[in-house]
């Protein structure tokens, strides 16, 4: 099979931004049946490349490799059965890892027609958003009058689900940990703030709903906030855990991943069906690995709720390939909001 030469940023060692990462020459496949080529502008950070950066995330292809999910740019080849016409097409696409690159190859559903649209804001609309729709609006839809938990509230995730949740009535509690991002939640519908440096989350939500309960939570980071949002939860209530970024504070190896997993403790079936609880776990790469048509049905309508006005997509940083360590750091650091997009110059 003819190989193209292309480049990519290798992550080649577990450790710091600074010193994880080295910029090489990569081969790939020519695109064959219904695969695409795509000559890349940029790609998108998401923190499940923080966690292989840091030996966290078990689906990682092994050292050295090239990470990332998404990417915006050109389809410039296309195989035997993709669509001719489809050649020229500027696109947003998932990938399954690779995306570090000036060129990737995938699957053509995985793409989505973003014409002129910038590239740092397509790309909010590609993992994160699709990843927000299909908890919220395809796995278990959000219903009018729900009390609603975001995690993470200003990321790329959670200012998506904000607006799905006030679109189908909710009422939503927007987790912080930064008061410079309580603004911008509640520009995008938040009812509530809850900044979790001030004190318990849990006391604070608690305090707001009285007698009541959460009928949603969005958590992403899981480890001592599990037990407590299970709490929060009512009769009927959903869990829906799709991320561990609190393991990424361990610094003691395994050791932190054994507390991690001991602060979640153990839950037996039959306690969640006497309580009428729902715990759902959320992984996009299963779902694309499993399921591609629904990724890609998630994909299209995210586009369209973008296209129709519905949803607006958050930037919260761009930066160049020169500057990939900054960006990690700050993905990493937990202070930056929104999309965070890496483009090759």
């Amino acid at each position: 099979m003819t190989k193209i030469n292309s480049e990519a940023l290798f992550l080649v060692k577990k450790g710091s931004a600074q010193e994880s990462f080295q910029r090489r020459n990569l081969l790939i496949n020519q695109p064959e049946g219904y695969d695409v080529l795509i000559e890349t502008e940029a790609f998108g950070l998401n923190y499940a490349d923080v966690m292989a950066r840091r030996g966290l995330y078990r689906e990682a292809p092994p050292l050295p490799c090239v990470v990332g999910y998404e990417v915006v740019g050109r389809i410039i080849e296309a195989g035997v059965n993709v669509p001719k016409e489809a050649i020229g097409s500027r696109v947003v696409a998932f990938c399954r890892f690779g995306g570090y690159a000036k060129h990737v190859v995938t699957q053509y559903r995985a793409t989505g027609i973003i014409n002129e649209l910038p590239a740092e804001q397509a790309m909010a609309l590609c993992t994160q958003a699709v990843t927000a729709y299909y908890m919220a609006e395809y796995l278990s839809p959000i219903r009018k009058g729900d009390k609603v938990l975001i995690h993470a509230a200003a990321g790329g995730v959670g200012t998506i689900l904000i607006q799905l949740a006030k679109l189908r009535g909710a009422t939503v509690f927007a987790k912080i940990g930064n008061e410079k991002k309580a603004d911008l939640v509640k520009s995008l519908g938040a009812d509530f703030v809850i900044n979790y440096k001030d004190s318990d989350y849990a006391q604070q939500l608690t305090s707001i709903l009285k007698d009541d309960r959460l009928d949603v939570s969005y958590n992403p980071v899981a480890g001592s906030t599990f037990k407590k949002d299970l709490a929060l939860i009512g009769s009927g209530g959903r869990l829906v855990l799709f991320g561990g970024s609190e393991l990424t504070g361990g610094k003691y190896g395994i050791f932190s991943q054994f507390n991690f997993l001991k602060k979640m403790g153990l839950m037996l079936p039959v306690g969640l069906m006497m309580r009428s609880k729902n715990i759902l776990g959320v992984n996009m790469l299963k779902i694309a690995d499993n399921k591609p048509e629904v990724l890609a049905h998630c994909l299209k309508e995210v586009l369209r709720l973008h296209s129709e006005g519905a949803i607006a997509p958050q930037v919260g940083g761009v930066f160049s390939v020169g500057d990939l360590a900054k960006a990690h750091s700050a993905l990493e650091s937990g202070n930056t909001t929104g999309k965070l997009s890496v483009f090759w110059l």
